[in-house]
């Protein structure tokens, strides 16, 4: 047997899911400060459940069970977490009102891997998303969380790009097309981030719209003036798109509350989601400087996505941050420091007349709160020492006959090679400082 992993799955070794670990820490500690709890959903979902959401592009990335096709079981792992949410909605209507909820697990889609851009085919999604409100609050507080989380992780340059899906809809008016274009459209121009506006005025083409509307979609995404303000004026005549330029100078006016920094977010009329079931605002950050990463986080209002589960609408808003994304970003940016282990004391190994007090003092270290491992095994210090080397353990314990007779213990730092002789009921103090 020839061991392999999946194409566009990962193992994840230690050194790797320690700062992982790290990353979703950050990430519950913020969720729960908004007030937002915890849940959990299975991995396998009936096929008819998450069919028909995410629109015809997505669909074919859903990755199908072989498992009774053709069946009422038809089922398939889940492509996100928003749908597999909206069906607990619907299965609960007990919850409080609004419901807030967050989730981390891995998903599954049936897409090209590009590691280099963070993209993957199994992949860890966390979540948080509100249900029940139609206030501007919770998206504006969900843009803060994206900008809290990645300032925390270290992330200066990044950009939250921010639109209204009911923009787009105006844009489909306003080039003169009726409702049923506005996906086709949402998807090209999606693409001006990295493509030139030739290559999606190409695909426009392509799509069979009329010249005059691809011309008036040009003017307004390229003009040099594009802003609310001048947006309100060409689309004087279109309520909906109205509605969702208020939504936008409200959601603004929020994060100055908020005391987000403005150079860390803007408003991108050509940021469309590829996602059938947004609604109004949505929001997307991406790395300017290092565009070939992607988009670190996602998300926005899905107010329609509930009632296509349960036949009930119910107004509902989320955003989703790329773990695997901003792990990758956080990689290639050189943010992560060396670290193999949570080990912070190794106790050496030092003979069969030191064994049992070498074992009450990793119980000691232990008790109080200090990660610490003990050489299982009697070998030169050599050998110990290069173990610690290996995996960055920071300090070495050395409890010899002459030291255990003077109540002391041998502490040598690792880094410096630095070696002082202790008293044992000192060091918590001295690995402290």
């Amino acid at each position: 047997m020839n061991p392999r992993v999946f194409k566009g799955a990962r193992d994840f070794l230690p050194e790797q899911m320690l700062h992982r670990e790290r990353i979703t820490s950050v990430m519950r500690s913020v969720f729960k400060k908004y007030g937002f709890a915890p849940l959990e959903t299975p991995a396998i979902e009936y096929l008819d459940t998450l069919t028909g959401k995410y629109g015809e592009d997505a669909d074919r990335l859903i990755y199908r069970l072989d498992y009774k096709i053709g069946s009422k079981d038809a089922a398939a792992l889940h492509y996100d977490l928003t749908v597999p949410f909206s069906r607990v909605m619907a299965m609960n209507p007990h919850l409080a009102i609004p419901f807030k909820r967050y989730q981390i697990q891995p998903v599954w889609r049936a897409d090209r891997p590009q590691p280099h851009q963070g993209r993957f085919r199994e992949f860890t999604q966390c979540d948080c998303d509100v249900m029940g409100t139609k206030s501007m609050v919770v998206d504006a507080e969900l843009i803060a969380i994206t900008y809290e989380v990645l300032k925390v992780l270290g992330f200066e340059n990044f950009l939250i790009k921010i639109n209204n899906r009911k923009i787009l809809n105006g844009l489909t008016q306003y080039a003169g097309l009726t409702a049923e274009f506005t996906g086709e459209i949402c998807r090209s121009i999606d693409k001006l981030d990295k493509a030139p506006w030739e290559e999606v005025e190409k695909e426009l083409e392509e799509k069979n719209i009329p010249k005059t509307a691809i011309e008036k979609i040009k003017a307004l995404l390229l003009g040099k003036n594009l802003s609310i303000e001048n947006l309100r004026i060409a689309f004087a005549n279109i309520p909906l798109a109205l509605e969702g330029l208020d939504e936008l100078t409200e959601i603004f006016k929020l994060l100055e509350i908020f005391e987000i920094d403005s150079k860390n977010y803007t408003f991108d009329l050509s940021l469309a989601r590829g996602l059938d079931y947004y609604t109004g605002p949505i929001f997307e950050t991406k790395l300017p400087l290092h565009p070939h990463i992607g988009s670190l986080t996602g998300g926005g209002r899905y107010d329609e996505l509930i009632g296509l589960i349960s036949g009930k609408e119910m107004p509902a808003a989320g955003i989703s941050l790329g773990l695997d994304r901003i792990y990758t970003a956080m990689e290639q940016l050189n943010m992560l420091s060396d670290i193999k282990t949570s080990t912070k004391v190794l106790i050496a190994n030092f003979s069969s007349e030191t064994y049992v007090p070498s074992l009450q003092l990793l119980h000691q270290l232990r008790a109080i709160g200090i990660p610490t491992e003990f050489f299982p095994e009697q070998a030169k210090m050599k050998k110990q020492f290069s173990y610690a080397d290996k995996l960055s353990i920071p300090y070495v314990l050395i409890l010899g006959e002459e030291e255990l007779k003077m109540g002391k213990i041998s502490l040598k730092e690792m880094k410096s090679g630095d070696q002082i002789l202790i008293e044992i009921n000192d060091i918590e103090k001295e690995i402290s400082k």
